[in-house]
């Protein structure tokens, strides 16, 4: 994405996807969450994975050792321990009764529902028949049903799939790049491609992934008067002398511009 990342460091993308810069290349994944509670928190703004630390019931969040009744609970008395929901009810004889919270908890029962044919006691839950993504309660008599809930996709509509037996649709992986693009003009590289940007001290790759990666080369001088040849990176010590802006070879005469009566030679030594 344009941003250099040093090897070994981990971070985390939008979308929930863990990602580390790992010889050279990168490797994400989806970010795992493991839930070791019946009613966790959503996660937390900027967060990917829900929190155990309270409870989630009826759409209404609950502090841990939280004691409340639900909102049909006819005296129903529950607790939010480790994320867990505990509930207690009364026992009741048997019986019918329109309203689910009578004053009296034991007067009554709240009455069961029938729906396509079948009786479901009060508060339990059910899918409809071949379809898993909608789920209905029984409340007070009368059915409740709906979706399941999906997540935010980031992905762009034309890369969203809903596969077989699924409820949700999910992002398609985007197809493996080709080259790199390297400048506004659609100049591509293959991949494994090495060049020069412009500078010879400075080399370039494709990456698989379709990133690019650059690296300069450190110059060493190792004599006291290096040539600099045109369209080379580094200096180099073997090829001659300098003198006067120019370059003589090894074992080169040539006079002396200061006295025509002296005639000057290039010696390259070793250091």
């Amino acid at each position: 994405r344009g941003a250099p990342r040093e090897p070994g460091t981990h971070w985390t993308e939008p979308g929930c996807r863990s990602c580390a810069c790992q010889g050279g290349r990168v490797f994400c994944e989806a970010v795992s969450c493991p839930v070791t509670c019946s009613h966790p928190l959503p996660a937390p703004a900027g967060g990917c994975c829900p929190s155990c630390t309270g409870c989630l019931h009826e759409g209404v969040a609950r502090a841990e050792g939280d004691v409340f009744s639900p909102s049909d609970g006819n005296c129903t008395v529950c607790v939010c321990l480790a994320g867990n929901i505990s509930c207690i009810s009364p026992e009741c004889p048997p019986g019918s009764c329109p309203s689910a919270s009578p004053a009296d908890c034991c007067s009554c029962q709240p009455a069961k529902c029938s729906f396509r044919g079948r009786t479901y006691a009060h508060g339990s839950r059910f899918s409809l028949d071949g379809d898993d993504c909608t789920t209905c309660v029984c409340r007070g008599g009368e059915v409740e049903c709906s979706f399941a809930p999906c997540p935010v996709l980031d992905c762009p509509q034309h890369q969203r799939h809903l596969g077989p037996g699924q409820c949700c649709f999910t992002c398609r992986e985007p197809p493996a790049p080709a080259g790199c693009f390297v400048d506004d003009n659609g100049v591509e590289f293959p991949i494994g491609q090495i060049w020069s940007p412009g500078d010879p001290c400075e080399l370039c790759i494709c990456q698989a992934d379709g990133s690019v990666s650059c690296k300069r080369t450190d110059c060493v001088e190792t004599c006291p008067y290096p040539i600099r040849i045109p369209g080379q990176c580094c200096p180099d010590c073997s090829a001659g002398c300098t003198y006067m802006g120019r370059i003589f070879y090894n074992n080169e005469t040539f006079p002396s511009v200061l006295d025509p009566c002296l005639s000057c030679i290039c010696l390259v030594r070793a250091v």
